[in-house]
């Protein structure tokens, strides 16, 4: 009798960002990554090994804009689980809303960002990511957990 062996289950966890000054959220418009090029999303990025979903946060925030945060100024905010397709691996997103900040955010990453703005929450870009946008909308009306990609063929 063989024994067929499956790959590994792989998770990816990543965390985003949520800035909020006065009724403006900060998002970045994408370029020359390869990944959503040309849409607007929240400063994020992957989970390193060995390295928190905070942790994680705390490095974005100044490898993306150039900001100091503190740990324990994450507050978490929802968590999303989804799929882009049936080659793809599933992701874990931690979103987290930034209490406070030391200097002023900028792209400090010119070469994957081509504008940084803030935005009224209430008239976000058209071309915003589209799992970001749920997200950010699942937030809005409280809800801790959403899922993404689940109901659309793969």
């Amino acid at each position: 009798m063989s024994i067929i062996k499956k790959d590994r289950f792989k998770l990816v966890p990543a965390v985003f960002l949520l800035f909020f000054k006065e009724d403006k959220l900060l998002l970045l418009h994408r370029a020359n990554t390869g990944h959503n090029d040309g849409k607007y999303g929240l400063v994020s990025g992957h989970v390193d090994g060995e390295e928190s979903v905070r942790r994680a946060g705390v490095r974005e925030a100044y490898e993306e804009v150039g900001v100091s945060i503190n740990e324990n100024d994450l507050r978490f905010v929802h968590v999303m689980h989804r799929r882009k397709g049936s080659n793809d691996h599933e992701r874990v997103d931690f979103y987290f809303v930034v209490e406070k900040w030391q200097s002023e955010p900028g792209n400090t990453e010119p070469d994957k960002c081509d504008d940084l703005s803030w935005f009224p929450i209430e008239q976000l870009p058209k071309n915003l990511i589209d799992y970001v946008q749920v997200a950010i909308e699942s937030f809005r009306q409280g809800h801790l957990y959403s899922e993404f990609g689940w109901d659309k063929n793969p």
